[in-house]
């Protein structure tokens, strides 16, 4: 076997073996993973976290939300179409990872904003206009008030909720069990307490048709 040869082959045995170990990785990382949220199945789904969907639904998509996070802005309308199209039979349960500069104050705006149950508007309108106050070298969360001023709040009501121990209390769980979760990235989802170790849309749908099998919901057509 000439030089050339044997360079094309060992090069060949080290790709393939970059490979093997990127998998091995990261079936390893999954497992560690589901394990974590098998050991913490409690720091999934709190009673004070925000449900969308039919809360008897047989499949619960649990969603660690960063208002600030693009790439949550991205999957905000594919995570609400896989519930709106479930027949029922998926919610969706959002719980807060707070990551970004800014982020803690807007979901505290958006707490407010859910205790005189305006908490979906709010959200379509933090999101829908993102860019505008999710800036990351310079946030500006307080523009959310701006934004949701015309859904019918009582600004000032909400302004002193937002600022209160409760939504604070609220905020530090979500964070805590963040941390349990070892959820360190946005947006990070878990379908009926199994973590979505692939992340993208179509295997969230995946996932979430897989879990649906398991409980024998009928799946959109």
């Amino acid at each position: 076997m000439n030089r050339r040869w044997i360079v094309l082959v060992t090069g060949a045995a080290v790709a393939l073996a970059f490979v093997a170990s990127v998998m091995v990785f990261k079936n390893r990382a999954g497992q560690e993973l589901a394990l974590v949220a098998q050991t913490n199945s409690e720091a999934l789904i709190r009673p004070h976290a925000p449900v969308y969907g039919n809360p008897a639904a047989k499949v619960t998509i649990v969603e660690f939300l960063d208002p600030a996070c693009e790439t949550c802005r991205a999957f905000h309308p594919i995570v609400k179409s896989i519930v709106n199209t479930s027949f029922g039979n998926v919610r969706l349960v959002v719980r807060y990872a707070p990551l970004h500069q800014g982020s803690d104050t807007a979901v505290k705006i958006l707490e407010a904003a859910r205790l005189q149950g305006k908490y979906w508007e709010a959200v379509e309108k933090a999101m829908a206009f993102q860019p505008q106050w999710a800036s990351h070298d310079h946030p500006r969360p307080e523009m959310i008030w701006e934004l949701i001023a015309d859904i019918g709040l009582d600004l000032s009501k909400a302004k002193a909720d937002a600022n209160g121990a409760a939504i604070e209390q609220l905020l530090q769980q979500d964070i805590a069990d963040m941390q349990a979760l070892n959820v360190d990235r946005t947006p990070g989802f878990f379908v009926n307490g199994t973590p979505l170790r692939d992340f993208g849309a179509e295997q969230l749908k995946s996932l979430v048709e897989q879990e649906l099998r398991k409980v024998g919901a009928a799946a959109q057509p």
